[in-house]
């Protein structure tokens, strides 16, 4: 069946629309001559479109649109006629009564995965049934699913939610992951195997054939096995990093080559030099068990060949001045051709941005200096260095694992989701291996398919409700209306990206939206590998994108904010670098009016922030930034442009490795702020600044030279102004450039230049007890002066503390964490603190069902800073709900009370509030349930209710 498929999507290529579609679903079991000529594009909307079906914006849509086909309607009619399927196997009654397939013809070669999807929403629209549409770009196909769902409250109406695609495939080689995607939709299979028996549970098996969390789980299983091989076949230096630097090497090697593969996808860089072939072809020795392959292919095309400059490549020489240039070719001696071998990689970009970074130290080992990743030509310095070549070309290696999936560069979203591996994957990657070797999760974690990685649903409720209120309290309205949150709820949807957010705002409303995203600023203290980060900087572009699509607000205020971080600038040079930073931001705009590229970038820059103590999770949460730069750059032919993509900034100093619970000890009369040491912080600031945005390497290390000097100059200040020495060397010894360590301590004016905090602090931070481990953590942060400390309690209570402390006044924490604060004894002084110093706004006990291994029951708490007139705090425990309820459910937010069984939400009433408030001033525990809120004030009390 398999060459049945893709005989028929070759017919794509060249064959009549309609032909080609038939030929490709009879391929897969779908045959019908239920169908119809719709003629053309208008005569089918004119046909099919009820008066007010469609929006003006959707229609418009269809203009892409150059040829359309109905291609055939099937009903249990035909299932119970189609080959190879018995004849009694006719579909039960359900609600659904049939599919409808589609095919169109595109006017352009290729599309987004979000105008596709929303053409798919238009299109179910016109039908009361699914409708599944196929795609023909070019030479490409796409495949595109609606998920409908009955409407709660109206059974004859239907709910479209996501839309899934199979996108981009090549109709004259399509990719085996691409065969195997459609062979899973084939309805024999479905029916035989999957036990479908109705039209209602076909559309549920295909939404499971294209469920991208079973693509990612069986991902991550596969590649696990794979990290477990690596483990017993692998050796690499000592990290210096203490226990776990095998495991950390081969993350770091995975973070590498997954990032190259996303690379691959922009047709970046060249695929063969992937294979056994270009290996034996390359090196004088190509053996299973040697590490040839590693050296003298991967690390000249890591560290000489990504991270050097189109201009500056070379092979190493015997002179002092290069055998130690990490960005210099090395192992010339390996290659059969060294000649060839660079100009194979000669159409490479340089991409900057620290992930290929080469780790050793430039001293040498007999001045102290560490050799990390051993990029060296010296035998006896790379001698504790093995990676067989067959870890990764054999048929069981990386890279076949590797082929056998589709990647993608583009994120996928809640609404529209695309059947591949996203950059998401890195994330999930990352801390699920990072928990498989963890001592204190490496049980449940090796017995867990992504459990360890916060889902994509929950990531985006927590930046909505995150972002909505810290946005809401820096604006105003024209009409002195001061409620913005409706307006900004449907800004940051998904799927409302289409239609005209514009006519909500006035233009100077436009103008203050702009503005309070320009200086928003959003930091995640425990960032992992950047989930909630990354959830941000995408629901800020979008709402950028809906409301100033050609960038004129952004770009002015960006100038704005170059020239205010250089009015204070101390020397000449500093206005130059203002001038050079402006003229680059125009030069940005210009090649990307249109474009996210600009939104990111300068999101990235001013407004997103985060922490982690493993400096590796800091690597990959801004390797997923650089991700989400590149999938906006367009590729050339043109070396002189780097190939069309602009090398990426540098994110040292935006994403640290820092522990974000212990803070610096300043003495009491002094702080960071002070005017006498406030000079020095500002000149590394500016040093810093230039370092963002630098891309020579020479330049780079330069920089990194000023601020060491920087530095030290601060350190002899700091003791002047009274700070303890040891206090004032700890300071100055933070290196933010450093791939390996991480600060024992985190202090957001010294290492962002921050100094009045953060509109919105977000993230799940981890949950240990305190206790573990001979109380190693307890040790760690008693002496922090935290008021939610207890011995028997969790790290993510002094999370919430310390969040709530790096909050500007009136901003906004929203964290999911373990529920146990609600509940026990140790909790009572984090009930406290939300009681007596702030205002809790929303508060969901969502129980195991969050996280796939179901190791705590969480909650999600979202509370502002400081304590409001208007204290009204929303509840819901998720488990009192059905099954079939959605996420985010939609009566949380509305001040209601839910009696338990199947009494339904109801309001509560002045009685009822007046009962509660007496029972509560005299200490009476309501109800056999965990939780208070008593006009937003979390106490303790065993009861679950709201006051409007």
């Amino acid at each position: 069946m398999q060459q049945a498929v893709a005989d028929a999507l070759h017919r794509f290529a060249d064959a009549p629309l309609a032909s080609a579609a038939k030929a490709l679903l009879n391929a897969l079991g779908y045959e019908s001559n239920r169908t119809a000529k719709v003629g053309t594009v208008q005569e089918f909307l004119d046909r099919y479109r009820a008066s007010d079906e469609l929006t003006e914006r959707q229609l418009a849509l269809f203009e892409n649109w150059r040829e359309v086909e109905l291609v055939f309607q099937v009903t249990d009619e035909e299932v119970s006629g189609t080959a190879g399927i018995a004849t009694e196997a006719r579909f039960d009654d359900g609600r659904i009564k049939s599919f409808l397939f589609i095919a169109a013809d595109l006017a352009e070669a290729a599309y987004s995965r979000t105008k596709l999807a929303a053409m798919t929403r238009a299109a179910n629209r016109l039908f009361p049934m699914p409708v599944v549409l196929l795609f023909r770009c070019a030479r490409r196909f796409n495949l595109a699913v609606a998920h409908r769902r009955a409407h709660r409250h109206d059974a004859s109406r239907d709910v479209l939610e996501k839309v899934t695609l199979v996108k981009d495939v090549d109709v004259r080689s399509p990719h085996r992951a691409h065969l195997d995607i459609l062979m899973e939709l084939a309805l024999p299979t479905l029916i035989d195997a999957k036990g479908v028996s109705s039209f209602d549970s076909l559309h549920e098996a295909w939404e499971k054939a294209l469920d991208t969390e079973k693509l990612n789980r069986r991902f991550y299983r596969e590649l696990f096995d794979w990290f477990k091989q690596a483990q017993t076949e692998c050796l690499f230096p000592d990290d210096g990093e203490g226990d776990g630097s095998l495991e950390r090497h081969l993350l770091r090697l995975i973070t590498r080559l997954l990032f190259i593969w996303f690379l691959k996808e922009k047709r970046l860089v060249p695929d063969d030099i992937f294979t056994d072939d270009f290996a034996a072809q390359a090196l004088k020795r190509h053996a299973p068990d040697a590490t040839d392959y590693y050296r003298a292919v991967l690390q000249n095309l890591f560290f000489a060949t990504l991270n050097t400059e189109i201009g500056k490549r070379a092979f190493s020489t015997e002179n002092r001045q290069t055998h130690r240039d990490f960005t210099k070719y090395r192992y010339k001696k390996l290659l059969n051709d060294p000649g060839a071998f660079l100009a194979k990689l000669k159409a490479v970009p340089f991409v900057n941005g620290g992930l290929f970074d080469c780790l050793d130290d430039f001293e040498s080992q007999t001045a102290g200096g560490r050799r990390v990743d051993a990029f060296t030509d010296n035998a006896r310095h790379g001698k504790g260095l093995r990676v067989p070549a067959s870890l990764l070309l054999s048929s069981d290696g990386l890279f076949a694992l590797f082929r056998r999936f589709k990647f993608t560069v583009e994120e996928n979203t809640p609404l529209d989701q695309e059947v591949a591996l996203d950059p998401e994957l890195l994330g999930r990657v990352f801390e699920n291996l990072l928990a498989a070797y963890n001592p204190e999760t490496r049980n449940t974690a090796r017995e867990a398919t992504g459990s360890y990685y916060t889902p994509r649903r929950i990531v985006d409720y927590i930046v909505d409700e995150a972002l909505v209120r810290g946005l809401s309290e820096r604006l105003t309205t024209t009409d002195g209306d001061a409620n913005w949150d409706d307006r900004l709820r449907y800004l940051l949807d998904y799927a409302d990206a289409f239609d005209d957010a514009a006519e909500l705002f006035d233009p100077s409303e436009t103008e203050s939206i702009v503005r309070a995203v320009a200086n928003l600023r959003v930091l995640d203290p425990a960032a992992g590998s950047g989930a909630f980060p990354m959830g941000a900087l995408h629901k800020l572009t979008l709402a950028l994108r809906r409301i100033d699509s050609h960038n004129d607000h952004w770009e002015r205020l960006q100038r704005e904010l170059a020239t205010a971080r250089t009015a204070a600038a101390f020397e000449q040079a500093h206005q130059d670098d203002r001038d050079r930073e402006l003229l680059e931001i125009s030069k940005t705009f210009e090649t990307y009016r249109g474009s996210d590229f600009g939104r990111k970038l300068y999101l990235i820059q001013n407004s997103i922030f985060g922490v982690d103590l493993q400096p590796v999770a800091c690597q990959i949460a801004r390797l997923r930034f650089f991700i989400s730069l590149i999938v906006e750059q367009q590729p050339t032919s043109d070396p002189a442009t780097n190939y069309g993509i602009r090398p990426l900034p540098n994110l040292e100093t935006r994403i640290v490795a820092a522990d974000a619970l212990r803070r610096i000890a300043v003495p009491s009369q002094l702080s960071f702020g002070d005017h006498v040491i406030g000079d020095h912080i500002a000149r590394l600031r500016t040093t810093r600044e230039q370092h963002f945005n630098a891309r020579a390497r020479d330049d780079k290390l330069a920089l990194r030279d000023q601020d060491a000097t920087q530095r030290r100059d601060l350190a002899a200040a700091l003791e002047e102004c009274g700070y303890e020495h040891d206090e004032a060397r700890r300071v100055a010894a933070w290196d933010p450039y450093s791939h390996n360590t991480a600060a024992t301590w985190f202090d957001a004016h010294w290492m962002f230049g921050l100094k009045d905090g953060f509109d919105v602090v977000l993230g799940n931070p981890p949950y240990i007890q305190l206790q573990r481990d001979r109380g190693a953590l307890r040790r760690r942060y008693q002496g922090e002066a935290y008021s939610t400390f207890a011995a028997t309690g969790d790290i993510y209570q002094l999370f919430f503390e310390r969040g709530m402390e790096l909050l500007t006044s009136g901003g906004t924490l929203a964290y999911i964490t373990s529920n146990s604060w609600l509940k026990a004894k140790y909790g009572e002084s984090t009930r406290r603190l939300f009681s007596d110093e702030h205002t809790p706004r929303v508060l969901l006990d969502v129980g195991k069902d969050v996280f796939d291994s179901a190791i705590v029951d969480s909650s999600i708490l979202v509370i502002q800073q400081g304590q409001a007139e208007v204290s009204d705090c929303a509840a819901l425990d998720m488990d009192t709900l059905d099954g079939d309820s959605e996420f985010p459910p939609e009566h949380h937010r509305f001040g209601y009370l839910y009696y338990g069984g199947a009494k339904p939400w109801v309001p509560l009433s002045a009685v009822e509030r007046g009962i509660m408030e007496k029972m509560h001033a005299v200490g009476v525990p309501l109800r056999e349930w965990d939780i208070s809120i008593y006009r937003g004030v979390l106490t303790g009390y065993n009861a679950a209710f709201v006051v409007d």
